[in-house]
């Protein structure tokens, strides 16, 4: 019997606003051609997201995000012939559709309610094999009992909460990374907020971390501020604070696991510093982050504060403290373990084999 090649298709929302979508797709094809070196991967992305052009993978660039280039993805699914097609928060139903007549297996991920919803319409269920959601449902709550309960009836996919995806810092590369930027363990303070092209009142929010930065670093705290590949300016010139623009997944979940304290915004990387018991000051830069951070604020998770910069100021003191940190460590140690990699790990690996297998 000849084998079906291992050809996996990512499309995620992409835009020149958030990242996260993007960069979650980054990690699972990162982990599918480490688990299998022959597969044959590519993205479709906005050609306006500022990652786009240096995307690592072959892309099908758009003038828009995916889901409103209906016609010229459903080309494309046919011409590159995919064995599984993951959308991220992207995706009409007749993009689902196209992919399983195919034969390709589909996997969807939502991250909030509206697209959870979205991904339980029952249209689009009967072409989803897998409805991954990346958050803890002590964050985004249970579905209806009605919409489950219709899924259930019509023997369909039902929502899955795996939690974030990201990969586990490795000891030795954590320790070069270190070494390389004159950093010592616990020491430091991680500051991200997010992509770097969020704005708060017209203003970039990166900019206000920027000067919160720049007040841990005049009270003495060496502080690393990550922008992002988003952030439009050239990367500020603070004394005591180490700036960096774009900064692949591993080595920032390296500086995360490694630092004293984060100050992050309410996007993946929150949920990340939680799976890693990283105390963390918690920010919205964008209008579905507050109510997320409210939600771990209410586990007593992490620390929350406006995109203010004395208000952040006052919550990093705070969060200095030893007390403080060791009572955050506490809660999150009490939480079911979040990383969901090795669950769709689990999950592509069983797909393929069924593709095989068909």
């Amino acid at each position: 019997m000849t084998m079906r090649p291992i050809k996996v298709l990512f499309i995620p929302v992409s835009s020149p606003e958030g990242i996260g979508e993007y960069m979650r797709s980054v990690i699972l094809a990162d982990a599918i051609q480490e688990k299998w070196p022959e597969a044959e991967i590519g993205f479709v992305l906005n050609r306006h997201a500022p990652y786009a052009a240096s995307c690592p993978y072959p892309a099908l660039l758009l003038n828009a995000s995916p889901t409103k280039c209906e016609a010229q993805v459903n080309g494309y699914l046919r011409e590159y012939c995919p064995t599984l097609v993951i959308f991220d928060a992207s995706g009409r139903q007749s993009q689902l559709a196209q992919a399983k007549a195919l034969g390709a297996k589909v996997i969807f991920i939502s991250q909030h309610q509206s697209k959870r919803r979205r991904g339980m319409k029952i249209g689009r269920a009967r072409h989803t094999d897998r409805h991954w959601v990346v958050q803890p449902e002590f964050v985004i709550g249970p579905p209806s009992w009605l919409s489950r309960t219709k899924l259930k009836w019509l023997g369909l996919t039902e929502p899955q909460c795996i939690g974030p995806v990201f990969t586990n810092p490795q000891p030795d590369k954590q320790v070069s990374l270190l070494v390389h930027h004159a950093l010592k363990q616990h020491e430091f303070v991680l500051l991200n907020a997010g992509s770097g092209g969020h704005k708060v009142a017209n203003e970039l929010a990166a900019d206000r971390f920027a000067e919160v930065a720049r007040k841990i670093a005049e009270a003495g705290r060496q502080a690393v501020l990550v922008l992002g590949p988003n952030y439009p300016n050239a990367l500020p010139q603070i004394p005591g604070v180490l700036c960096l623009g774009q900064v692949n997944n591993r080595d920032f979940i390296a500086l995360l696991a490694a630092c004293r304290y984060a100050v992050l915004s309410g996007g993946d990387t929150l949920l990340q510093a939680i799976a890693l018991s990283v105390p963390t000051l918690a920010v919205p830069v964008s209008k579905d982050q507050p109510k997320r951070i409210a939600a771990c604020a209410q586990q007593q998770l992490i620390q929350q504060s406006a995109c203010e910069i004395d208000a952040m100021t006052q919550a990093c003191l705070l969060l200095d403290s030893p007390a403080e940190a060791a009572k955050l460590k506490q809660q999150m140690a009490a939480i079911p373990a979040l990383n969901g990699l090795h669950t769709a790990m689990r999950d592509i690996r069983q797909l393929l084999e069924a593709v095989q297998n068909d």
